[in-house]
């Protein structure tokens, strides 16, 4: 059988809202999630010798049964019951590590999609997403993508019924050397607004509701987001992390100072700008690529100076999907 090769999208938090705790632990979440274009991509081949093997082009990446692509792999084929089946994975890894934009939930909701090809196996979307689900919160996300609502731990989601998909790009912004512990930044969150937490249901439920009905959701909703600024994007974490953490600090200051200038027409001020997650991936949303691109070239040589990677990206509607 031939390679297959899977592609694997990153996604970014427009709306992040911590509303209290459940009872198995994790936080209780009300999202938006989108997917954009920047992708890994994930080749597979079957192994003779039953083994699960994965390599990455980036050396500081586990590749060990930690690596969500491998725990995902063993799940799928245990619930296959073919202990025989085998692959060697490669993965050729271009979304930042530990950046909060789920790049390792997304390889590892690749690896599910891959191998159910690769092996024949014939598990449904439901079969996929129920397996997605406990091996990550944002992982069911990264299987089908696009722009959904993403309740309870982040695996429960709800489409937004775009009229049209959103065409907005975004410049994204991550120091190499700079990562967020998720569970750190929860911990801090629940260390000093625990005392606000939301405790019941019909609590939760009704914040899911003010976010399905309010201004941001119906901007998206109504395509609006191509020619008015959106409302300020919310992200709980964010302020916990800016106060801790100096290149979150130093990042969102240079996105915000992106303003028009004489000799770069095309440069404008940001729709927005955020933390993705739990950071510490920064982006400022533009309505167009060509924005995005001319705000990136005017910001050049303070992110440079910075030590700031930069991506130019756009909004995408899919999830992993099948490549060859």
């Amino acid at each position: 059988m031939a390679d297959l090769c899977v592609r694997a999208p990153a996604k970014i938090n427009l709306h992040l809202e911590v509303l209290g705790l459940r009872p198995d632990g994790f936080h209780e979440l009300a999202m938006v999630m989108q997917s954009i274009d920047l992708a890994d991509r994930l080749w597979l081949r079957p192994s003779a010798d039953g083994q699960i093997s994965l390599r990455c082009d980036q050396p500081e990446l586990p590749t060990d049964g930690t690596n969500l692509i491998v725990r995902a792999a063993e799940l799928l084929r245990a619930r296959s019951g073919l202990v025989e089946l085998g692959a060697e994975l490669v993965l050729e890894k271009r979304i930042p590590i530990g950046a909060g934009l789920a790049g390792g939930s997304s390889n590892g909701a690749a690896a599910l999609v891959g191998l159910n090809a690769l092996w024949g196996l014939g598990f449904r979307a439901e079969a996929l997403q129920a397996m997605a689900a406990e091996l990550g919160s944002d992982m069911p996300f990264c299987l089908d993508g696009g722009t959904q609502f993403c309740f309870g731990r982040g695996e429960r989601l709800e489409p937004l019924e775009l009229e049209a998909p959103l065409k907005l790009a975004l410049l994204l912004v991550k120091h190499p050397q700079v990562s967020v512990s998720t569970p750190w930044a929860y911990g801090r969150c629940q260390a000093l607004r625990g005392d606000f937490y939301l405790q019941t249901e019909g609590e939760f439920e009704q914040r899911r509701q003010a976010l399905r009905q309010g201004p941001l959701s119906q901007s998206l909703l109504r395509g609006l987001v191509q020619s008015t600024p959106l409302p300020p994007l919310r992200n709980d974490l964010q302020a916990l992390v800016e106060a801790e953490v100096e290149s979150v600090r130093q990042g969102l200051a240079l996105l915000r100072q992106a303003q028009p200038l004489v000799e770069q027409p095309l440069v404008e001020q940001p729709l927005a700008v955020a933390m993705s997650g739990s950071g510490p991936s920064l982006f400022a949303l533009f309505p167009s690529l060509e924005r995005a691109q001319a705000a990136h070239a005017a910001l050049a040589d303070e992110l440079e100076q910075g030590g700031f990677g930069a991506w130019c990206c756009s909004f995408s509607s899919r999830g992993v999907s099948l490549e060859r």
